[in-house]
């Protein structure tokens, strides 16, 4: 839908309390009464927004780990690989929950969105621990957890080079300490 794509885009590249609903429409090319009427406000358009982006990544790194095989911690290592491409192709603001979380209020529903995002992503790494046969796999997937994140912030910061292999670096000694263990 053009107007979800529109938003997408504004939402990202310029904040989303920077975007109002009129500069959507008009560049979706549509009257703020369609805008209502398909989204029925500016928040459940929020909601859409970051649900639709949390579809791609998950989309994107599920066919990154299972296009992987090799030794266990293999498909954790290859989330960092998902998240390069990512980075590269559509993180250039860094990570859109952690955005969108640090603009909007602790109540708005676009919070519980990003808060559900995460927990998905802590359990899918906990679960490729747990296949990969590390000792303890809710410690090891909240350790890469935070380096994917510190990742998606450094990275586009510019505060570290290379942020996403440095990341994984880390991660493989983590993962490596974890099955040896």
């Amino acid at each position: 839908m053009r107007v979800l794509e529109t938003a997408s885009r504004l939402f990202y590249d310029l904040g989303i309390r920077a975007v109002g609903v009129e500069a959507i429409a008009e560049q979706a090319g549509v009257t703020k009464k369609t805008l209502y009427d398909c989204f029925g406000s500016k928040d459940d358009l929020i909601v859409a927004y970051l649900q639709a982006r949390d579809g791609l990544w998950r989309s994107m790194l599920v066919k990154h780990v299972n296009g992987h095989e090799g030794p266990p911690g293999e498909r954790i290592l290859a989330t960092f690989d998902a998240l390069q491409e990512w980075s590269t192709e559509r993180n250039k603001r860094g990570c859109a929950f952690i955005n969108a979380s640090v603009e909007l209020a602790e109540d708005h529903p676009a919070r519980e969105v990003a808060r559900h995002q995460k927990a998905w992503f802590l359990g899918f790494l906990e679960d490729l621990a747990r296949e990969g046969g590390a000792q303890a796999p809710g410690d090891l997937a909240a350790q890469v957890l935070i380096l994917h994140e510190g990742a998606c912030i450094a990275g586009p910061m510019g505060s570290v080079d290379q942020a996403v292999r440095r990341a994984e670096e880390v991660a493989a000694v983590l993962i490596e300490r974890s099955l040896a263990a």
